[in-house]
């Protein structure tokens, strides 16, 4: 099926699309976008919707870019105010806490979207993988900002503490849908500085 060519009416309409397929995929994951129920919430026909994305994959895709503009504009572009170092690095994480809130749009896609194709080869694993893949390289960027600052300890293995620090954001989201979000983030920030006083210089 062919697109529809941008207008700023087209490019409004698939905005309003893309913006009800996030809050859906949000709580019911990609899989569970539904191209009726869409076009319901956004009082078009079912053709309508295809007019602005050529498939369900298109539209998933679509979802996930949307996703990743969300998700760097809120965890990675308020650090870019700080000073570059540990400064920088902790609003990332604090960021990224605050991130997993959802309190109104159901929770994060991103983990919903690696559940369910991180063991399905296709473009939604691929994008995943690219984005996921970005964010570390983020990461890795600001903590060897901080090494150059002086702040951490020359000789760490930037990797690892990546993927350390990592998985905090990982367990912060498992923990407050459970226990509650302060309770969580309350721990999830300890668990940083602990990993930051380890590889900091004495």
């Amino acid at each position: 099926m062919t697109v529809a060519p941008a207008t700023s009416k087209g490019a409004a309409t698939r905005e309003a699309i893309l913006e009800h397929a996030y809050g859906i995929a949000c709580s019911a994951g990609l899989e569970g976008l539904s191209i009726g129920a869409l076009a319901h919430a956004v009082r078009m026909s079912k053709s309508g919707v295809f007019a602005h994305f050529g498939s369900r994959e298109d539209l998933q895709l679509a979802v996930l870019d949307t996703a990743a503009q969300r998700f760097v504009a809120h965890v990675f572009q308020p650090a870019l105010r700080k000073p570059r170092g540990l400064a920088r690095l902790r609003t990332i994480i604090e960021q990224w806490f605050d991130w997993v809130r959802h309190e109104d749009d159901g929770g994060c896609l991103f983990l919903a979207a690696v559940s369910e194709y991180d063991d399905r080869p296709g473009p939604q694993r691929d994008l995943l993988l690219q984005q996921d893949r970005q964010w570390r390289q983020a990461l890795a960027h600001a903590v060897s900002l901080a090494v150059e600052a002086g702040e951490l300890r020359p000789d760490i293995d930037i990797e690892q503490l990546v993927f350390e620090i990592y998985a905090l954001p990982l367990l912060v989201h498992h923990d407050a849908g459970l226990y509650g979000f302060e309770a969580a983030c309350s721990r999830g920030l300890r668990a940083y500085d602990r990993l930051i006083g380890a590889a900091s210089l004495p």
